[in-house]
């Protein structure tokens, strides 16, 4: 963590970032040091200004390097955080049932579509809350949108969320996501790369998120962007109404597969944000059909861990209404450079 300077007083701690965590994001350095610590109280700590770097604010995206100096404000001890965190029966239970394998460094997860991963406004029923039903010291390396499902992995410990947000962060996690799109996309097979950057939904389609940050794509060099890279197959198709995506982002970038097929001129079927103006494809339910697949991802040891989740029952219904199969063998990609 680095050297560290308390106000006894005050309880605010100065941290000196140490080599090791260079690089590192704010909030994934946060919750690596202080994991008693809720998803959603970081987010007001670094809302609020409590939470700083080198005295000025900062967001959950900044980058640390060697000697920053992380302003930590006074923070309720582990045991105190357990007693507000107790979870019941009922969500043991429910949690366990999404608990799809498990070993000593880390669980895989199958989230259901509909459940947040992380809290936030209108969020107070989500994996971050519950991980306690999973065990002392479960934390969250990596992230689905509420509405995706699909494999999620949990360390167990300080030294596993290390080696896997690494793995994560260098992209050394190969993540396949499966979905269905509404229409086909042009062309049916290949790469999708360029820059995007927050926006805001307009009406073209009489959404009733309109005003709702999404995701827009933007030239290169505007403020804010960040580049986006996916590859991705057509499976199969149904004529022109609907086709079986299969997809490998080599970047991770929020709703990054949502937007790219829309650009492709076929947005996930039953997307409330990415939309298009042809209806969707009978039989299938109004849900978003993006599924997080499978996840292989290498050991400090050495070796790969592959995980792989079946499809949520929206998706599942939606391939036998258009006649996909979902065990015939996929073409595997090339990443390339």
């Amino acid at each position: 963590m680095g050297d560290a300077k308390a106000d006894v007083m005050s309880g605010v701690q100065q941290i000196t970032v140490s080599a090791a965590d260079s690089d590192a994001r704010l909030d994934r350095w946060f919750k690596r040091h202080f994991p008693h610590i809720a998803h959603g109280r970081v987010e007001k700590l670094l809302r609020t200004g409590q939470l700083r770097v080198n005295g000025k604010r900062a967001k959950g995206n900044y980058r640390l390097t060697a000697d920053d100096i992380v302003r930590v404000p006074p923070l309720p001890e582990p045991s105190e955080v357990k007693a507000e965190r107790r979870v019941s029966d009922q969500d043991i239970a429910f949690m366990r049932s999404l608990v799809i394998y498990e070993d000593d460094d880390l669980l895989a997860l199958n989230k259901p579509a509909g459940l947040a991963v992380q809290g936030g406004s209108k969020q107070s029923r989500h994996i971050d809350g519950l991980l306690p039903a999973l065990g002392e010291g479960c934390r969250l390396v990596h992230r689905l949108d509420r509405d995706t499902s699909g494999i999620l992995l949990i360390a167990k410990s300080i030294s596993a969320a290390a080696w896997m947000g690494k793995a994560f962060q260098s992209r050394r996690a190969e993540k396949i996501y499966w979905g269905i799109t509404n229409g086909v996309v042009k062309p049916t097979n290949g790469e999708i790369k360029g820059y995007m950057a927050k926006g805001r939904l307009d009406n073209r389609f009489g959404n009733k998120h309109e005003g709702k940050e999404v995701m827009i794509a933007v030239r290169h060099g505007t403020s804010q962007s960040k580049y986006a890279r996916t590859l991705y197959q057509t499976a199969a198709s149904a004529g022109n109404k609907a086709a079986w995506i299969v997809m490998q982002p080599l970047t991770g970038r929020t709703h990054q597969l949502r937007l790219h097929m829309q650009l492709l001129g076929a947005p996930l079927a039953g997307d409330p944000r990415y939309m298009t103006d042809r209806p969707l494809p009978g039989g299938l339910e109004n849900k978003l059909h993006l599924h997080a697949a499978s996840i292989a991802i290498p050991r400090p040891n050495g070796g790969l861990a592959h995980f792989s989740a079946p499809l949520p029952l929206h998706m599942q219904k939606a391939f036998e209404v258009l006649g996909f199969d979902s065990k015939q063998p996929l073409e595997p990609f090339d990443v390339g450079a």
